[in-house]
């Protein structure tokens, strides 16, 4: 099974974000997975599609990843719309009312996109109603490996300005993800940074995002002081095969594309 990874698109249709051309970025993507990746089985966003949480923005985007070769699985980050999101795509048939949270199946492992939006925060949050869809997903699913991808990362990363919108009160998820082994691996959005590592003994990803990138932790900066480092966008390639999981980060355009 391979899936195409991308996360914080933060499209708007009709200026630049932060200096950067959006579009542009996305329609990088697309090319570049459709060239060299058109064996993909799915495309998987992890959240924050657009940046301004409009209808138009939303029907916009759909219209820039209509071209894209395999299906598209997208996800609420803090800056979405779940109606509007819910509009504008279409969703897999288990998805959870009220939230953009759902579960696919393949042969070769068993992916849950989470809902960890917090409607009107930057932070996430993932209520008692979410933790019983997880719990049930993981019982149901336990034979095959679980891919688990979500918007805001449940633990520190040592990024102190992102750390502060973590998903709050993430003991009960993690307490979930623990218990059950099926959990392989964890795919985290909303950083705009490459992170790795192993947390309550779950390995984790996160992903550089499509859109701008968040500078590293040092030298020190502050949200008010904040400009997005020089630095190129990433898609990520994940391949899982007889419970083995490989994560490969790509490069599809220039940093300076739109800029």
């Amino acid at each position: 099974m391979k899936i195409i990874w991308l996360s914080d698109l933060h499209f708007c249709a009709d200026e630049l974000v932060l200096g950067h051309d959006t579009a542009a970025r996305i329609d990088a993507a697309t090319s570049y997975i459709n060239q060299h990746h058109s064996d993909a089985d799915l495309c998987i966003i992890s959240g924050d599609l657009v940046n301004r949480g409009t209808s138009g923005d939303y029907q916009a985007l759909a219209q820039h990843l209509s071209g894209l070769g395999c299906a598209l699985c997208p996800m609420a980050g803090n800056h979405d719309d779940r109606a509007l999101l819910r509009s504008a795509f279409d969703l897999p048939a288990t998805t959870m009312p009220g939230f953009v949270q759902y579960r696919i199946d393949h042969d070769d492992a068993t992916i849950l996109c989470l809902d960890t939006q917090c409607a009107g925060s930057d932070h996430g949050e993932f209520c008692t109603e979410r933790c019983q869809w997880l719990e049930q997903q993981l019982t149901e699913t336990a034979g095959r490996p679980a891919l688990v991808f979500m918007h805001h990362p449940p633990f520190a990363l040592d990024l102190p300005m992102q750390d502060g919108d973590n998903i709050r009160d993430a003991e009960p998820l993690l307490a979930i993800l623990g218990r059950h082994h099926s959990v392989a691996q964890l795919f985290i959005g909303h950083v705009h940074r490459a992170v790795c590592g192993v947390a309550r003994g779950i390995p984790y990803a996160t992903m550089r995002a499509v859109s701008f990138q968040a500078p590293a932790p040092r030298p020190t900066w502050s949200w008010q002081q904040f400009s997005p480092a020089a630095e190129a966008p990433n898609l990520g390639v994940i391949n899982a095969t007889d419970g083995d999981i490989n994560l490969q980060y790509l490069q599809f355009c220039e940093h300076a594309l739109g800029t």
